[in-house]
């Protein structure tokens, strides 16, 4: 016998709380008999109606766009029961709706037919005067037609005349707290089919005031971002507006908003996860909300990790957190177009991914830049774009929080202090010269079997192996001390070093590393040539530091080498063809190289196990 775990008169119960919320009734199980996509805005994410049952009524009910995962992943369907986790009870148009922004299915009782005769929830709440049984017959729950859907009228002769209700006066909101305040609707539920509403809102960010022109005529606006349990909504006030609201709105303060405009969201203008937008209008009110948070979120992120970067299309909206590593200068460029100046500061973030990205501040907040490297920061609507390879540019819109108190702020943190200052991160650069571990690599079998450098062109390739031997003799060249120069120098006489190039004498050169390595693979082996910078890296000290060393005649010589050798490297190299004492052979030159991280290795690999499954 199948077990019926719905919650009788739940719906009821909640509808008839002064507060609907999930204090009134917390909890309530519930069987699912209808769902209906919804026509969304192209890009918009999909939208779900659900008409819940608790046996007795039935109710239409909108998903919040964080319970649409159930739907997509097939885990609800017509006949399920769900326990509903945070939900909200409003009125729209008059219309009872519940909105649903989280649930859990309970997977332990199946799929099963309709249990009992619901009836319309609106129906079994109107007047005493009307027909109660007449109304359940012509709105009992169909499977012929969407639940909540009222059958044609019957004629005037067999049908009883309501009394109806006088609509609800619209009044200036009191200054009382939200516990006593009637219709706070979540953003989520926000459309421009409705009316008479109040939201209950924290400013996480606000614009400057901006000045706007077209061919009829010129203003001011500004915008904000909204946010509540529910999602978050960007609001602009235009001209008067902006003298009315712009010093009264404060970022991270909360306020009841009602009577705005609900317009369709212009997205190129918006980085907000949100089909609609407001719009404040003459009639708009806004009240600062004097209760405590209640939970309110301070803000609402998306993270995408830096090794995800690459995936991202050209010019992407998106969110990112980091540890700060490298702060570059204030820089002043031209506009081409326009011929207006502009000031830049780069910044260069790396995260647990084990990349590195260079982001682009300008203007004020280029100028004013206090933040130090080693701390959090969390950006929110940066653009992706390929200048310089994958780097990301703040906008007008886009906001930064340092240290923000979020999970993910926190896990980044005991990541960074515990192991992540010492890691070695991989970045994005469009020159050859750059590791990018997200090239395929190529066996030391590989480069050889597909004859890379035998053509006139060097061929570019990535490999991973490790140093199996490094020589230790003629590993640097006295070079010269003149920047950019790195010619060798000869020594003609004791303290005096010429340059032919530059025809300058030094007291002494500068070595540089012409290392030649040995590395394999579980395929192969090959003969790498490094210089200098390479070099540095491999050994852990300068040309100049390891030829002391090597005047010195001690052991830390041999040891040098011992140290540096069985280690593993990603190495981008150029295979080009040369003559060596009148025989043709493939040299492979190192570009640039990087130790490999392991981290980021073992997500490549379930990334390509995964493609097995």
């Amino acid at each position: 016998m199948a077990i019926n775990p719905c919650t009788p008169g739940a719906l009821q119960r909640v509808f008839e709380a002064d507060i609907p919320t999930p204090d009134s009734f917390p909890n309530p199980i519930l069987q699912v008999l209808q769902i209906k996509s919804l026509a969304a805005q192209p890009g918009a994410p999909e939208r779900y109606r659900v008409v819940f049952s608790d046996t007795q009524n039935f109710i239409q009910s909108m998903l919040a766009t964080q319970a649409t995962a159930h739907v997509l992943d097939g885990s609800i369907g017509k006949g399920c029961f769900v326990q509903l986790t945070n939900y909200q009870a409003n009125k729209v148009k008059d219309k009872k709706i519940l909105i649903v922004i989280g649930l859990e299915v309970l997977t332990q009782y199946g799929k099963q037919e309709k249990i009992g005769e619901p009836v319309s929830l609106e129906a079994s709440q109107r007047p005493q005067t009307l027909d109660r049984a007449r109304v359940a017959q012509n709105e009992k729950a169909s499977a012929t037609s969407f639940y909540g859907n009222r059958p044609a009228p019957a004629p005037a002769e067999q049908r009883g005349v309501p009394a109806r209700q006088a609509p609800p006066t619209t009044t200036a909101l009191p200054s009382v707290p939200s516990t006593t305040r009637p219709n706070i609707y979540p953003i989520e539920s926000l459309s421009p089919y409705q009316n008479r509403w109040t939201i209950r809102a924290r400013v996480t960010y606000k614009s400057p005031i901006r000045l706007w022109q077209n061919s009829n005529r010129d203003g001011r606006l500004f915008n904000v971002t909204l946010i509540d349990e529910s999602g978050e909504i960007r609001a602009t006030g235009f001209n008067d507006q902006v003298d009315s609201f712009y010093e009264v709105l404060h970022e991270g303060q909360i306020y009841y908003i009602s009577n705005c405009k609900v317009n369709f969201a212009k997205k190129q203008f918006s980085n907000i996860n949100n089909d609609y937008e407001l719009a404040f209008e003459r009639n708009t009110e806004i009240e600062k909300c004097n209760d405590s948070d209640d939970g309110l979120p301070k803000a609402r992120f998306n993270f995408v990790q830096f090794s995800e970067l690459e995936g991202i299309q050209n010019d992407g909206i998106i969110d990112v957190i980091g540890v700060i590593k490298e702060v570059g200068e204030v820089a002043g460029l031209q506009s081409k177009s326009t011929n207006k100046s502009y000031t830049k500061r780069d910044v260069t973030l790396v995260d647990k991914s084990g990349y590195s990205v260079r982001i682009t501040t300008w203007g004020k907040t280029a100028e004013d830049w206090e933040t130090q490297p080693d701390e959090i920061v969390a950006f929110k609507g940066v653009k992706v774009s390929e200048y310089g390879g994958r780097t990301l540019s703040m906008l007008h819109s886009s906001t930064m929080s340092v240290s923000p108190d979020i999970d993910e702020s926190h896990a980044l943190r005991g990541w960074y202090d515990g192991q992540g200052h010492g890691e070695t991160f991989q970045s994005y650069y469009s020159s050859s010269s750059a590791v990018r571990t997200n090239d395929p690599y190529k066996t030391l079998s590989q480069i050889r079997d597909e004859n890379l450098g035998m053509g006139e062109e060097a061929d570019i390739f990535t490999t991973k192996a490790t140093i199996v031997y490094i020589k230790n003799e003629n590993f640097s060249y006295p070079a010269c001390l003149t920047p950019k120069c790195n010619k060798k120098v000869i020594e003609i006489s004791e303290g005096q070093w010429k340059c032919e190039k530059c025809d300058v004498t030094h007291p002494k050169p500068q070595h540089r590393y012409i290392m030649t390595i040995s590395c394999s693979d579980a395929f192969g082996l090959a003969w790498l040539s490094c210089f200098d910078d390479v070099g540095t890296m491999i050994m852990g000290m300068t040309a100049d530091e390891l030829f002391e060393l090597d005047q010195s005649g001690g052991p830390a010589f041999a040891d040098a080498f011992s140290q540096a050798n069985c280690k593993a490297y990603v190495f981008r190299c150029r295979a080009k063809t040369d003559v060596y004492q009148d025989q043709q052979r493939v040299r492979y030159q190192v570009l640039n190289a990087a130790p490999v991280n392991y981290a980021l290795e073992a997500h490549k690999l379930i990334s390509q196990i995964k493609l097995y499954s």
